[in-house]
């Protein structure tokens, strides 16, 4: 008989609680407007901004995170200028060949999400050898999510249920937040608690929208290539006065925490 009680998919509170996220997602919004500001063309904000990702990898280990979720690449950005899209192509590419044995050696895992088929080879087997060189290193995980859209997550693992149903293998009153989470991107990872979007705009973009849903959300006016390691602890800080509730009143939340 199917369950017809409503359930929530709120995470457990005192598995959730500290003052320092176990996973930190970064819109790294602001590369381009950085370079108009300087008088510089579109591909010296990339260059800068992939500074930035390199200074905030090392602060994110040094503060203990535990997994640094960071959005390169959206399926929206094929709509931006070829010569753009080539430049990041490119700059992704070397990335890959000079920035991954240093992560190795520092003990960083490196994963990739998103729709990769729509990459040229070369950059296909760059990720693939990322992965495979740096799985087993436990130090922090880092996720690049490439071609990565929210909507297009989901829709893969509601087609992944869609063919359990068809095959029989499970009927469709199964389907459930819980059954439907394993085949989400980074199941194997626990959700974002904070997600920082660099540049002004305060707007998810798409970006992992089953993943943050308990997430909280921090609004950086700097651009990214302006965003140091002292603005990420900044992120940090704001995190750790926040109280976080999971659908629970500021009063349950309170009395919960004191009995731990």
């Amino acid at each position: 008989m199917a369950d017809n009680q409503p359930h929530s998919s709120a995470p457990d509170l005192d598995s959730h609680q500290g003052s320092v996220p176990r996973h930190v997602a970064i819109i790294m919004d602001g590369n381009n407007r950085w370079a108009r500001k300087q008088g510089l063309p579109g591909e010296e904000g990339h260059r800068a901004g992939e500074a930035t990702v390199q200074a905030i990898i090392r602060q994110a280990a040094h503060q203990g995170i535990e997994a640094l979720t960071l959005f390169a690449f959206s399926s929206e950005n094929w709509r931006r200028p070829q010569a753009e899209v080539d430049h990041l192509m490119a700059l992704f590419l070397k990335a890959l060949g000079g920035r991954v044995e240093e992560l190795h050696g520092h003990g960083v895992r490196i994963r990739f999400i998103g729709d990769r088929s729509a990459f040229a080879a070369d950059l296909q087997d760059g990720m693939a050898e990322a992965e495979s060189l740096t799985g087993a290193n436990n130090r922090m995980t880092v996720v690049i999510a490439v071609n990565y859209g929210g909507q297009w997550d989901i829709a893969h693992a509601a087609r992944i249920m869609a063919e359990k149903v068809a095959a029989g293998e499970i009927q469709p009153e199964q389907i459930s937040a819980e059954s439907m989470a394993p085949h989400l991107s980074m199941a194997d990872l626990p959700p974002p608690d904070l997600l920082i979007r660099t540049g002004g705009d305060q707007r998810i973009s798409n970006f992992l929208l089953w993943q943050l849903a308990y997430s909280e959300l921090y609004f950086s006016p700097l651009l990214w290539p302006d965003f140091d390691a002292d603005a990420f602890d900044a992120a940090l800080q704001d995190f750790a006065g926040r109280q976080r509730r999971f659908g629970r009143s500021g009063e349950e939340v309170t009395s919960l925490s004191g009995e731990q």
